[in-house]
């Protein structure tokens, strides 16, 4: 008995085993691409968010970071490094770019966003964030990135949705490359929004992007808080514009569920001009049925089941009269040979004396 259940025990592990490999996430980074070799002694990947980025480890768990794998590629003479680092959803990818990209960058078209600074080049793709380090550049570099990007393994479904809030940015004025997609505190201090996380109220799961934009006197910042409710932002609207904010003047506004604050060099009108180019629009989806549910029809309920009643009163009458005819029918052709024999027959008798 012992045996058998040791035996058993052994299968299942297998078998658990086996399952969790079949699930388990792809490599991020491919083993080859145009041309380009992966060096296997120089991987290194790991579910700790220090491998991605010592410094900003906890900025990049907020972002919902999930394995990170780092390697180096060569071809002929040349040689680079990447680093690419995996979110639970695009938001977080997208994010974590956002956070890394600089306005001296150079706007390229790798993956699903990308930015270069010399030899740097950083996008990302789905959920995944991928930093590179060249030795030089070359014609091209940006085809051999695009082949790299399109070999990444990413999300599906709604994980592979980007987030829709830095769409409310305005795009006029708009200084590129100092987009900020924020989703916790620490991000948020290290990026110095003008705004504190206290009044912010990460505990409502509010989503923030921040951008700058050129004006007369200078640059102001535009900052988009999104709260779930139109409520929730009402009442975080009054909380902000009642605090005392450094870096003032500052000016507000809320549409739907999303709240505006302007701040910096940048004169009142053009504060108020930015402030109405934000204006939220609802998506509605009409999930009404055209037509009544046939199920809700008390009608046709009833209908169905004197149905049902008359098909089975139906369907026992001609059962009933198949057997009885076909037992008449064999008493008829083999009289006392299928039913009613003499050896079959018993009879009951009491001795009553």
């Amino acid at each position: 008995m012992k045996k058998s259940l040791s035996i058993l025990f052994v299968a299942l592990l297998s078998a658990a085993t086996c399952v969790a490999a079949a699930v388990a996430e792809p490599a991020i980074l491919p083993k080859s691409f145009n041309g380009w070799q992966q060096d296997a002694a120089s991987v290194r990947s790991g579910a700790d968010p220090v491998l991605a980025d010592a410094v900003e480890a906890p900025v990049l768990k907020e972002y919902g970071f999930s394995d990170a794998e780092l390697a180096t590629y060569s071809r002929e003479d040349r040689v680079m490094k990447v680093r690419a680092a995996r979110f639970k959803d695009a938001s977080g990818a997208f994010g974590a770019f956002t956070f890394y990209q600089q306005p001296q960058m150079q706007t390229e078209k790798i993956g699903d966003a990308g930015a270069s600074n010399n030899l740097q080049i950083l996008f990302y793709r789905g959920n995944v964030l991928v930093e590179v380090l060249l030795d030089r550049l070359t014609a091209m570099s940006a085809a051999d990135l695009r082949a790299m990007a399109n070999s990444i393994p990413t999300a599906r479904g709604n994980l592979a949705v980007p987030p829709g809030l830095p769409g409310y940015l305005p795009h006029r004025s708009f200084i590129g490359h100092t987009q900020r997609y924020i989703v916790g505190p620490l991000a948020m201090e290290h990026l110095g929004v003008p705004v504190p996380p206290s009044l912010v109220d990460f505990e409502m799961s509010p989503e923030l992007v921040m951008g700058q934009y050129r004006s007369s006197w200078g640059t102001g910042n535009l900052l988009l808080i999104s709260y779930p409710t139109p409520r929730i932002a009402m009442d975080k609207l009054q909380a902000i514009q009642s605090a005392s904010l450094p870096g003032g003047p500052f000016y507000f506004k809320r549409t739907g569920p999303i709240l505006a604050i302007v701040n910096g060099n940048i004169p009142q009108d053009e504060a108020q001009s930015l402030l109405a180019s934000v204006n939220y629009d609802a998506n509605v989806t009409q999930t009404q049925p055209t037509h009544e549910n046939p199920k809700d029809n008390l009608g046709n309920l009833i209908v169905g089941v004197f149905v049902l009643i008359g098909f089975i009163g139906v369907l026992a009458l001609i059962l009933g009269f198949a057997f009885g005819g076909a037992r008449v029918l064999a008493k008829k052709i083999f009289p006392n040979r299928v039913f009613d024999r003499p050896e079959d027959v018993e009879i009951i008798r009491l001795n009553l004396e």
